[in-house]
């Protein structure tokens, strides 16, 4: 899922320090689950604001509404009532859902409440790790499932470095060295010989391949 975090609320305010009335939009996908985005976050935000603006004698109305995904077209539609009378949108979402709302409400300022960090899983309650660097070519199938792009501080594809020790990492001995856990795992499995087969040189030009990526499901494409 996408991982995200809330920018300071000095900074939001900023932002929209010449509103009058602003609309805070969550969304109840990724930035849900990492406490970022979701209606409790919204709603504590907006009374935060509320809070802030009134100290500085210039009271701020708030309006708020959670989207189930605000990276879905059709799911922010329903905002376009609540939009019409309101001098800005605060979007509590990834960096993809305020571009989202920007498009659809071209005469509204549209401003980010969230920092987008990574793409990640939860490790534990409230703790979530970087898993996916999003390269386009995913070589899982030939480490174990263990991602050496982003896992491996140096982004290493052929094997540990020097720095390695101990099966830790040389940036810290609470980073696991992700070739240890590559090859524990391959050894494991019985399958060490994949890592001696010769690789052809990675793909990276479909990591960014001249512009922004786009997917296509031909199956399910109408008209």
């Amino acid at each position: 899922m996408i991982v995200a975090q809330q920018k300071n609320i000095k900074d939001i305010a900023e932002m929209v320090a010449d509103a009058q009335k602003v609309l805070l939009a969550g969304c109840a996908g990724c930035v849900t689950v990492c406490l970022a985005g979701g209606e409790k976050e919204t709603e504590v935000l907006a009374a935060a604001l509320r809070i802030m603006r009134k100290l500085q004698g210039n009271p701020l109305e708030t309006v708020t509404y959670v989207a189930t995904r605000q990276c879905d077209p059709e799911y922010i539609e329903a905002m376009d009532g609540l939009v019409k009378d309101v001098d800005a949108v605060i979007s509590l979402a990834c960096g993809v859902g305020v571009q989202y709302l920007a498009e659809r409400f071209k005469d509204k300022w549209v401003v980010p409440a969230l920092d987008t960090k990574f793409v990640g899983g939860a490790v534990k309650h409230g703790v979530w790790e970087e898993r996916c660097g999003l390269c386009g070519d995913c070589v899982l199938h030939r480490t174990g499932g263990i991602c050496p792009i982003i896992r491996c501080s140096k982004s290493i594809l052929n094997g540990p470095c020097g720095g390695s020790q101990n099966g830790k990492c040389e940036i810290s001995k609470d980073v696991d060295c992700a070739w240890q856990l590559i090859y524990d795992r391959m050894k494991a499995l019985g399958k060490l010989d994949k890592l001696m087969e010769i690789q052809m040189p990675k793909d990276w030009s479909k990591a960014r391949d001249g512009g922004p990526r786009r997917a296509i499901r031909e199956d399910v494409i109408i008209g």
